[in-house]
């Protein structure tokens, strides 16, 4: 059977991750096409993992033939990028966030209803092994009904210099704590009705970040349709690490989901020194078979011409309470999310 023919818009780190992933664990599908604005850069991650480098996705449509691509590029370009693919017929993973706004999100999805081709959003989370099995025991009823729902997503650095601009991104929590947003929705299984968020600039200025609005640290309390609770908290720069944890607590038990330790390793020195354990530096590592998963689903899907893994809705629902989360900090109260009755 003849490969999935993958176009990779976006090579950076969060492109490379994907374009790796193709070459070395997915069978059924082949880099064919790279696509940066930068166009050696793009040359040269395509060097490395096939096909050719284009300044331009429709240059890779005009030279090749393409049947699915990744897009993995700064947020306030994935509608306009997604749309172009549809229209080409191509099959569209689109990393989260998946757009700015609730009016972008649905264009996306109309543009792959009309096109009758598969859009899935990069919501790592849902493919990680541990979290797919609490999902699992949660579904199993092995803690009862849900009560709570605990996220943190922590990264290690500022993230590139245009996620500053909230204008182009939505900031931090957007940019970082998607995942979260994402996870407490899934393990909740209800949508978010009541969002009140807390944000400070704690290393903004130290680290020469002048954007209106920044902010590298984030509280979230968020109310659930089922009358569960939420609770997300974001920081970037972390410095110590990247960390990604869930804590769900259920009317008859808790599921605790990941840990800040990187492997089963601890150092013990002399009693000055103290002991040390490894932790996780980067998102790649602490995510890493995610990642292999969700490409393998998606192309998967895409071969068979149907979603399995977060689709439009699932990302459009994220966008809906990260921007409320930023309205409710910027007016100092408790957003309602349109259509809730609480």
């Amino acid at each position: 059977m003849t490969p999935t023919r993958v176009c990779l818009i976006g090579a950076g780190r969060a492109g490379a991750v994907h374009a790796f992933n193709v070459r070395n664990h997915t069978a059924d599908a082949e880099v064919l096409a790279v696509v940066d604005g930068d166009v050696e850069r793009a040359r040269a991650l395509a060097a490395e993992v096939g096909g050719a480098g284009y300044a331009t996705l429709a240059d890779a449509l005009a030279a090749t033939a393409l049947d699915a691509a990744v897009i993995a590029t700064p947020t306030h370009t994935h509608r306009d990028l997604a749309v172009e693919a549809f229209a080409a017929g191509l099959h569209v993973l689109c990393e989260k966030p998946m757009a700015l706004t609730a009016a972008e999100c649905d264009a996306m999805s109309e543009a792959a209803q009309a096109a009758g081709r598969v859009l899935q959003i990069g919501f790592v989370r849902r493919f990680q092994p541990e979290f797919v099995e609490a999902k699992a025991r949660v579904e199993a009823g092995e803690i009862g009904e849900v009560m709570m729902v605990k996220s943190l997503t922590r990264g290690p650095g500022l993230p590139p210099a245009w996620a500053n601009d909230l204008a182009l991104s939505n900031g931090m929590l957007a940019e970082v704590n998607s995942h979260c947003f994402d996870s407490v929705r899934w393990l909740a299984d209800s949508e978010v009705v009541r969002v009140y968020a807390e944000v400070a600039n704690r290393k903004g200025k130290k680290l020469g970040v002048e954007s209106e609005g920044f902010y590298d640290n984030a509280v979230v309390s968020l109310r659930f349709a089922n009358d569960a609770l939420g609770a997300i908290d974001g920081v970037c720069p972390s410095e110590y690490g990247y960390d990604g944890r869930v804590e769900v607590v259920g009317t008859e038990g808790l599921i605790s989901i990941g840990e800040v330790q990187g492997m089963p390793l601890l150092t013990a020195l002399d009693r000055k020194r103290g002991t040390m354990r490894p932790v996780h530096k980067t998102w790649p590592e602490r995510f890493s078979w995610g990642y292999v998963n969700e490409i393998n689903a998606f192309v998967e899907a895409a071969r068979g011409g149907e979603p399995s893994g977060p689709g439009g809705i699932d990302g459009k629902r994220a966008v809906e309470v990260v921007v409320a989360a930023n309205r409710s900090w910027q007016e100092a109260r408790p957003i309602k999310l349109a259509g809730a009755t609480v």
